[in-house]
């Protein structure tokens, strides 16, 4: 019989720890196509985060390193620099790129440096705890909000493909979603084009994508993607908020 589906060959064998529900399989997952499709894994270097797919140099089957939390911008482009014939990608949580990253993920993006950024928000601090994150929504419960996030005492949410689209480096910024298939599609098209970029030596792209955490937030997993198409994707609208190859034409 012939196989017509299976594991790609971008990622290893080893299985994955994430909990039911979660978004990071399937970005991995599309990701782990990608490296094969464009042909570009045998030199892709992967930048794995610290939170919870901290073990994503377990199974991403390409070189990866491990950088301290929020430095994932500034070690690509290190590596791109000094070896700018590899393809670089990192790979960070809201956590990590949105709190102690923030000056990391602006910088990199104002230099137009020429890495891929892959950035999963969904909303919390989940390794940790389920405590507030950068990007929890006003009112959403946390662990450390017990009673919602209170935007006159926490602030308002950092929408980074908002604030990073206001600088003029980033060549590439689109939002996504793994909720539906169809969204899982589009999130495919877009993590290309933004890998593809670099392959062309456009410069920067970031592709944010919402994502389902249904431990954090103390959900099922059917009513956390409902509450990521009813509520999440409403705060942090999905399109493309920068896109240089359509301004160029």
């Amino acid at each position: 019989m012939k196989k017509i589906f299976g594991r790609p060959k971008g990622l290893t064998d080893i299985l994955m720890r994430y909990c039911p529900g979660c978004g990071h399989g399937v970005v991995h997952r599309i990701i782990g196509e990608l490296l094969v499709e464009l042909n570009v894994r045998e030199r892709a270097v992967g930048i794995a985060p610290v939170g919870c797919s901290v073990f994503a140099d377990e199974y991403f089957n390409c070189d990866m390193i491990q950088p301290p939390h929020g430095r994932g911008p500034a070690v690509s482009t290190g590596i791109k620099r000094a070896r700018p014939e590899c393809i670089v990608f990192s790979y960070q949580g809201d956590g990590d790129l949105a709190a102690i990253g923030t000056a990391e993920i602006i910088h990199a993006a104002g230099r137009n440096e020429n890495i891929t950024v892959i950035f999963i928000n969904n909303a919390i601090f989940g390794m940790t705890g389920g405590q507030m994150a950068p990007t929890t929504l006003p009112g959403m419960r946390s662990t450390t909000s017990v009673k919602g996030r209170d935007i006159k005492k926490q602030g308002y949410p950092m929408k980074i493909c908002e604030l990073l689209s206001a600088l003029d480096g980033p060549y590439y910024l689109e939002r996504c979603a793994v909720t539906t298939p169809k969204n899982i599609i589009k999130t495919k098209k877009a993590l290309k084009t933004a890998f593809r970029n670099q392959v062309e030596n456009k410069g920067f792209s970031l592709v944010e994508i919402l994502s389902m955490c249904p431990t954090g937030w103390g959900q099922t997993p059917v009513q956390a993607k409902k509450w990521v198409e009813e509520v999440m994707s409403k705060y942090y609208p999905l399109g493309v908020f920068r896109n240089r190859a359509e301004e160029e034409k």
